[in-house]
């Protein structure tokens, strides 16, 4: 037998009017009020109903307070205490685990005879706890609302019980008007207030029923209280498929009803809310011929299809609402409560289309937004690039990521092979800039680097030179020149990048090519002006006009040479690297791609670059005016990185057939992410200078650091793959590698080493030694499958494939690989790694010279090590840069905890 509730009720039902699910009067008690939510919601709620809660409980908490704008809430262990403290309520609100939801139910009914309303905000209850809470309500007389809910609302009485309704501001949304919200989402019955003032419409009740498997107060109970409310005239619900809530349903005044949820008919598991899983005739096409046929109308409501009646209108969108609504209670004689406070059209506050083309259609011009944002984004529109937020970054990487499935390494979301594939420039730029390079600032990059590599007359070149005579690997050679190239040494450059960013931040130029810009208001102090222009000592330095006329040579576009020429002034070499710096960093940097930061030491990367290839020539080859007998104007308007790497290896400028394969191998191997021990010792030398205090990183010194943090296994060992196929080729009369009809028969080379190799494991074992390791074969990561590959190795075999090329290095690797499986020295096929095609690719690039005798075996590992140090250079730079922008002081260091003593 139910106690006394609403009449004609199969259950318990107390609220009889929505006026009485948050009255003004009520006073409530919050269980876990110290939880994560409820310490940010309830001082909210507890402020806009004029101080309606009167205490909480949080176990091992009593004496302890929390604050609200509305004065202090007293917090107990339980509801108890607060009862024997002298404190009243009639409602309960429940931010409980799941697991203590029906026990913390079972306590507020226990002790509290008082107790009206139970608020549930807990989502995702057990079924068999949703029943016996259920019960418990049922048979002491107390209303439940929820759970997974976030609690009910009063625009009169203004008042909120448990949940967020509203948000932060809820006087803001929840305007006095004549609609009641009944509504699955507790999210949406905020929005859809919100939505309803646009159209006029203010609001009455508002209620979140939540969409657990229960929902104790439903839509059922909802339409009672509707029809004894004077004060609302109509009820907005949203509606989630799951359940028969709906079904039969006379909501007795007009409504709009939002059915959503289609796509979860084809779900196989709850997603979102536990309850909103379609069943079997409780889709969301059910409830919608449900809803219709309760409304009398024959179809759903669209702004084109404007089916409504005088009962109501079905829509699927809840942008639809406010509209549908305005329709049916016009049919009702019903005006909105109060003028329309704006419209649900797009009114974008920011634009940014990153340069896309776009129809016309889909370019919408930005709105004034209302305060305070309008003056947050003004401030926002004046910030020059991207703010990065700094975090600890020991082990990470905002550059770099290795996929752990493939072991390929992405730069900026650039896979490394397809980075293999593309002209040098570009990855040398893509770790400043985040993107590709186009043509014209593949050129520009070209200009600038190729103006720093020739070091005659440089103290960088003495020490250079001194550290190849105390037979340093190459390696240390660059590190010593990287050295000198400290802040000093870019100092002026930094300042043109600056002032030049600060002259055209806001001058809205988008495009750093744009030479049809108006520059005309663009102004320089004199002061400012004197930066730009070079100095009598530099009087002598015949780079600056050699490097504007190469700029012209190439085709090559930029807006801020073309405003540095109106200064009227001999323009220095800084200023024109600052200006090629900025042409090739300006739209990343408008499009917020990167940072201000980024873009100002762009210039000092540009210098390093030039100088770290430079320093791996041999002082002799550097002369007033020419490069290893190559002339200036000739370098500076023709010659790309591919080509200056060339040189810097051999000597000479490659042919078009030897610059394809080193370009792939640069692209190779510029990262391979930031466990590396390069990037590592990258990252460090930031972390040491402190990227908090961004103006005393030293570039150069993060540069030596990843040299630093090479060497002969880590960068050098590229040379064992080409000693393994010297060793091979030996005698074989080898002329030309790349010539498929050479006459060697590469199946019979394999199987006789795989025999040797074989016994050599033999005698291994029996004497207890370790076995050699086979330079380019086999890789942890790539083995345990009867046939294993490298997919690095596949992807270039293919690329070689469909352009025709052959590599006789390669093929025999390939041949080796199963003919060691053939005569039973391993277990399975080995894959052939990068390694080997690296070693090979170069190889062959170098089998003429070396056979010849113009290289030697030492002059191969030079060449197999600096061809290293320059994909890596790219990679490093990325690091840096990175770190830079992102990291925190000394943030790579090993905690302490970690650390371990070997005895």
């Amino acid at each position: 037998m139910y106690l006394q509730g609403i009449a004609d009720f199969p259950y318990y039902l107390g609220i009889h009017s929505l006026a009485d699910v948050a009255r003004r009067e009520d006073r409530v008690c919050v269980l876990n009020i110290m939880g994560g939510e409820s310490r940010t919601v309830t001082p909210v709620s507890h402020a806009y109903s004029g101080g309606n809660v009167v205490f909480g409980t949080s176990p091992g908490r009593t004496g302890q307070k929390l604050k609200t704008p509305a004065g202090d809430i007293p917090v107990f262990n339980n509801v108890r205490e607060g009862l024997d403290a002298g404190h009243t309520f009639n409602v309960g609100v429940v931010y409980l685990p799941p697991p203590s939801v029906r026990d913390g139910v079972a306590e507020l009914i226990r002790v509290n005879n008082a107790l009206e309303k139970i608020v549930i905000i807990t989502e995702k209850i057990a079924v068999h706890d949703a029943r016996e809470i259920r019960a418990i309500g049922q048979a002491n007389g107390v209303d439940i609302i929820g759970g997974n809910c976030l609690g009910v609302a009063d625009s009169w009485n203004q008042v909120r019980i448990g949940g967020a309704l509203g948000g932060d501001s809820p006087e803001e949304s929840l305007r006095k008007g004549s609609v009641a919200i009944f509504s699955n989402s507790g999210g949406f019955t905020t929005t859809i207030a919100q939505y309803l003032a646009t159209e006029g419409w203010g609001t009455t009740t508002l209620i979140s029923s939540g969409k657990d498997v229960y929902i104790h107060y439903n839509a059922r109970d909802f339409s009672h209280a509707l029809v004894n409310d004077d004060r609302s005239k109509a009820a907005v619900l949203y509606v989630e498929p799951g359940g028969y809530h709906e079904y039969g349903v006379d909501f007795g005044k007009p409504t709009v009803a939002c059915v959503v949820g289609r796509w979860k008919s084809k779900l196989t598991r709850a997603v979102g809310h536990a309850g909103a899983m379609a069943g079997s005739g409780d889709r969301a096409e059910d409830k919608e011929g449900w809803l219709m046929e309760a409304f009398g109308v024959d179809g759903l409501y669209t702004p084109d299809n404007p089916v409504v009646s005088a009962k109501g209108a079905v829509v699927t969108n809840i942008a639809d609402i406010p509209m549908a609504l305005t329709a049916v209670m016009e049919l009702n004689g019903v005006s909105p409560d109060f003028a329309s406070t704006g419209s649900l059209a797009l009114k974008p506050w920011i634009a940014n289309d990153q340069g896309l083309a776009l129809p016309p259609e889909l370019v919408m011009p930005p709105v004034t937004p209302s305060e305070p944002y309008a003056t947050q984004i003004a401030v926002l529109k004046r910030q020059v690039g991207a703010v990065i937020a700094r975090q600890t970054m020991k082990d990470k990487s905002g550059a770099s990521v290795m996929d752990p499935t493939t072991q390929v390494t992405s730069v900026h979301g650039y896979s490394v092979l397809d980075l293999a594939l593309d002209p040098l420039e570009a990855n040398f730029a893509l770790p400043l800039v985040h993107e590709i390079a186009g043509e014209n600032d593949r050129a520009m990059l070209d200009v600038a680097v190729a103006a720093e590599v020739n070091l005659v007359g440089d103290p960088i070149l003495v020490a250079a030179d001194a550290a190849r005579d105390a037979g340093n690997a190459p390696n240390a050679i660059m590190a010593a020149a990287a050295a000198i190239v400290g802040p000093k040494r870019i100092e002026r450059a930094l300042a043109c990048t600056s002032a030049l960013i600060d002259l055209f931040a806001h001058s809205g130029l988008r495009d750093g090519h744009s030479e049809e810009f108006d520059t005309s208001a663009i102004t320089m102090d004199a002061a400012t002006r004197a930066l730009f222009l070079a100095s009598e000592a530099e009087a002598d330095d015949p780079r600056p006009e050699a490097m504007l006329a190469a700029v012209k040579a190439r085709g090559g576009k930029s807006v801020f040479l073309k405003y540095l020429a109106t200064l009227n002034g001999r323009l220095s070499r800084d200023a024109i690297l600052a200006a090629i710096s900025l042409t090739i960093a300006w739209g990343p940097l408008m499009r917020k791609r990167i940072s201000r930061l980024t873009a100002e030491t762009l210039p000092w990367y540009l210098r390093l670059y030039g100088v770290m290839v430079g320093a791996t020539i041999p002082g002799s080859h550097h002369q007033p005016g020419s490069l290893c007998g190559i002339p200036r104007d000739e370098r500076f308007g023709q010659w790309t990185m591919a080509d200056l790497c060339f040189l810097a290896m051999t000597g000479k400028k490659p042919t078009r057939d030897e610059a394809l394969p080193l370009q792939v191998l640069v692209g190779l191997l510029i990262s391979n992410g930031p466990g590396s021990i390069s990037a590592q010792g990258a990252k460090g030398a930031v972390s040491a200078d402190g990227p908090q205090t961004p103006e005393r990183v030293q570039i150069n010194k993060a540069m030596v650091g990843f040299l630093t943090h090479t060497g002969y296994s880590h960068g050098g060992n590229g040379f064992e793959g080409m000693a393994f196929l010297l060793d091979q080729f030996k005698g074989k009369g080898l002329i030309d590698p790349t010539d498929p009809s050479h006459g060697i028969d590469l199946k019979a080379m394999a199987n006789d080493f795989a025999r040797a190799y074989k016994r050599e494991k033999a005698e291994a074992k029996e004497i207890g030694t370790e076995v050699r390791a086979l330079p380019g074969v086999h890789h942890p990561i790539f083995k345990g499958k009867p046939v294993n590959y490298d997919p690095r190795e596949r992807f270039i075999a293919e690329f070689m494939a469909k352009r025709g090329d052959y590599n006789i290095f390669h093929a025999f690797y390939r041949e080796l690989v199963q003919a060691l499986y053939d005569v039973g020295a391993s277990r399975y096929v080995f894959c052939v790694n990068v390694d080997a095609v690296i070693a090979a690719l170069l190889l062959a690039i170098l089998w003429k010279d070396y056979t010849s005798g113009e290289l030697t075996e030492r002059d191969l590992e030079t060449a197999a090590f600096s061809v290293f140090l320059y994909g890596r250079m790219i990679g490093s730079a990325a690091e840096i840069d990175d770190h830079l922008n992102r990291g925190r002081n000394m943030d790579t260091r090993t905690p302490a905890s970690a650390c371990v003593h070997v005895v």
